[in-house]
């Protein structure tokens, strides 16, 4: 009778893990996405989607989210969870598209004195890598999956660093706004952000918001591109590698 219980219990384990894998859905285009699917570029890779709503943690689906989100997902409160996961993986997509171009393996060597420092972890210059512009002291400050003594061995640019793997740089990026906006408290868009292109009033911040015109239709944005509505990444993409055959 107890094997019996214990089938029934692994059996619930396995239908929740499986219930919660389908909780998932594609994310749509940004406009950097869907030009760069159109004109055969670095796009976002519809299995990053995946990545971003798998990682998104309880109290970044509640009540304790800034009501800043409203600008760019005005129903968010009152959308289901797997909406909501929805909206985060494409609030992500926009972010990597402002700070790399959705290009994982991008390296950034700032110039600015505030931002020209020493990395405390690789002790050279910071290097902001990867789809969210990170470095390898996020690994200490926020737990990320980087290591630095693997990738010192590998080239710069490499593929297989730690730090430039996106589902790495991804997951770190969302335990970064979850400080910022539960922890912290600080709204979503904030002049003290991690990311430039979250604090309100710069270049960056500008380059962002043209990339989120396009949010998940849950949203009911008031402002949308009528060409990418109701289409997701991947079907984007797909449309693309249609049109580039029958070319």
């Amino acid at each position: 009778m107890r094997r019996c219980v214990f089938q029934i219990a692994g059996l619930c384990v396995l239908s929740a893990a499986w219930l919660s894998a389908q909780a998932t859905k594609p994310a749509p285009p940004t406009p950097i996405d869907a030009k760069k699917a159109e004109l055969g570029g670095k796009t976002w890779d519809p299995a990053w989607d995946q990545i971003v709503e798998q990682a998104i943690p309880a109290e970044m689906l509640s009540s304790q989210v800034p009501h800043d989100v409203k600008r760019f997902c005005p129903r968010f409160y009152t959308m289901s969870e797997t909406d909501k996961r929805v909206f985060w993986a494409y609030f992500f997509q926009a972010l990597a598209g402002a700070e790399a171009g959705l290009n994982p393996t991008t390296r950034v060597r700032h110039t600015e004195p505030e931002v020209a420092v020493t990395d405390k972890v690789s002790h050279r210059a910071v290097r902001s890598e990867g789809l969210l512009q990170l470095t390898y002291e996020d690994q200490k400050r926020y737990d990320c999956d980087f290591d630095w003594d693997k990738d010192r061995e590998l080239k710069s640019d490499d593929p297989a660093k730690t730090i430039l793997q996106p589902k790495n740089n991804l997951q770190c990026g969302v335990k970064i706004l979850d400080n910022q906006i539960i922890n912290q408290r600080k709204s979503l868009v904030s002049k003290k952000s991690y990311w430039s292109t979250l604090q309100p009033g710069t270049v960056s911040y500008r380059v962002f918001a043209k990339e989120m015109i396009n949010p998940p239709a849950a949203c009911e944005a008031p402002t949308r591109t009528p060409k990418l509505k109701q289409e997701t990444t991947a079907s984007v993409h797909q449309a693309a590698t249609q049109n580039g055959a029958s070319k």
